[in-house]
């Protein structure tokens, strides 16, 4: 009870708020990392895909990068997309609750899901591109964090799930995930 109380207490304490959830472009490299939402998801991501395990380790990720990279060029031309902040931080808040719930899941339902979550962030990332810099040189940057930060939920995930109790240590991580889901929206 006292660790879960704890996982409660860091998931709150953690700085997120949809004001802090973007923060400096940089060459593509940073945004993944300066931004609570994406940082979080990303990380998330790969957790899931090592919880559900086999072939989703590496076709949920993939899905989430290709849907990101046709979000991102529709956000290119500038389209609206209304409440796109809320939608990203639910997908913060349904990705908690996918490792919370901790079922395994079909590789393609799992993929349908992050692809459309993906596709989300994609448009931000391509609606935040700095004018100053090269479009190519950007989105190489995020995508390679992006897959970099995927690589490490997912290791990261596997190794918590080899020790003792892992299963359960993932699932207080998923709750982790759902507090800051829950303060980027409503705080």
């Amino acid at each position: 009870m006292i660790r879960i109380i704890i996982v409660l207490i860091v998931g709150w304490l953690l700085p997120a708020g949809i004001v802090e959830a973007h923060g400096f472009g940089g060459s593509g490299f940073l945004h993944p990392l300066t931004g609570v939402d994406h940082l979080v998801a990303m990380l998330a991501v790969g957790v899931w895909s090592a919880q559900i395990g086999g072939k989703a380790i590496y076709i949920v990720p993939s899905c989430f990068v290709l849907m990101m990279m046709l979000g991102r060029v529709i956000g290119l031309e500038g389209w609206l997309w209304v409440h796109l902040e809320i939608y990203i931080a639910c997908s913060v808040c349904l990705l908690g609750l996918a490792i919370v719930w901790n079922r395994q899941q079909s590789i393609w339902i799992a993929s349908c899901g992050v692809a459309l979550f993906g596709f989300a962030h994609g448009y931000a990332h391509g609606l935040e591109l700095p004018q100053l810099l090269s479009p190519a040189v950007y989105i190489t940057g995020f995508l390679i964090t992006t897959i970099g930060l995927h690589v490490i939920g997912a290791v990261g995930g596997l190794l918590i799930l080899e020790e003792p109790r892992g299963a359960i240590r993932l699932r207080m991580i998923g709750v982790v995930i759902l507090i800051v889901g829950l303060k980027l929206i409503f705080f």
